[in-house]
């Protein structure tokens, strides 16, 4: 079949897709593949504390920052993003009390550390 040379070809949807993920992903997703299994990682769920589960504080930020993240499913990065904007905003909370006691502040409540 010949295509007119005014009509473009129709783009490969799959190359954007392929592009977007990361190495790791697609040797998961492969491996899951050929070993029969679905492409969702649920393993990971039942190995221990997900990271969406795991509490703030020093445990959390040392499985964070010791994730390979090219080796993450989507979902397991969707996850690690999550977990360590509670981090973030738990930092916040513990650099903002530090501030208010340098400073001489009249301190909070500290029920939220």
């Amino acid at each position: 079949m010949q295509t007119s040379p005014d009509v473009p070809a129709a783009p490969d949807s799959r190359a954007g897709v392929m592009k977007a993920m990361s190495p790791g992903v697609v040797d998961y997703l492969f491996r899951q593949l050929v070993a029969g299994r679905p492409p969702e990682d649920e393993q990971w769920e039942r190995e221990g504390v997900t990271l969406s589960a795991q509490p703030v504080g020093a445990e959390l930020a040392r499985r964070l920052a010791e994730a390979d993240l090219d080796a993450l499913t989507p979902v397991e990065l969707f996850h690690y993003v999550r977990a360590a904007q509670r981090l973030e905003a738990w930092a916040g909370e513990l650099r903002e009390a530090a501030v208010r006691r340098y400073c001489g502040a009249p301190s909070a409540p500290d029920s939220a550390i």
